[in-house]
């Protein structure tokens, strides 16, 4: 993060995420504070068995979540801080530490920031099939990290069907779902 004439920081806390008051000058001329988190760039991947039609996600305890008062873990896809890796190796790394499931192809969906009013956050997604010699670990993410996921294999039937009645609540998850759908339409179709 730098600053310039167009973007200034006063810094609040610095640590794994930096939280700031920043000041920005916008296009307009007009100069207004926000405030400000960076934590880096981060990638996804949506683990998905074409043969057997289903996909990999991951459940754990999120601060967001439980911050409205929810107890019970969202469902979402692995992903991870890059860490000074590439997009592609984080997913791959991500899909085996908290999925057990070794990937090698990887399509990209998109890079897009996660929340661009408050966050710098930007965000890898990508789709990557495995097959059932893939799964070579437990997952479940590290210990060191605080980590303690559920892993799930899920049908994409149930899946699309809860991205068409609102209950994948996870944006990457629910982006790549319907990414999916669009580039594999035949895995969803009896």
């Amino acid at each position: 993060m730098t600053d310039n004439d167009d973007f200034r920081l006063r810094v609040l806390h610095e640590g794994w995420n930096t939280f700031a008051i920043a000041t920005i000058r916008t296009r307009h001329g007009d100069t207004i504070d926000r405030a400000f988190e960076h934590h880096g760039a981060a990638a996804g991947v949506l683990p998905y068995d074409p043969e057997r039609r289903c996909a990999l996600l991951v459940r754990q305890d999120r601060v967001g979540v439980l911050y409205w008062g929810e107890t019970e873990p969202i469902a979402e896809v692995p992903a991870g801080g890059l860490d000074r890796k590439t997009p592609e190796a984080t997913a791959i790394e991500e899909a085996l530490e908290e999925a057990g499931v070794r990937l090698s192809a990887l399509e990209l969906v998109v890079e897009a920031y996660a929340m661009p009013s408050v966050s710098s956050e930007r965000i890898w997604l990508y789709l990557a099939p495995y097959g059932q010699g893939d799964r070579i670990a437990e997952g479940g993410g590290l210990a060191t990290e605080g980590e303690r996921l559920t892993v799930e294999e899920i049908g994409l039937d149930t899946l699309a069907r809860l991205a068409a009645t609102g209950g994948l609540r996870d944006m990457k998850t629910l982006i790549l779902i319907q990414a999916l759908q669009l580039r594999r339409p035949e895995l969803f179709t009896a």
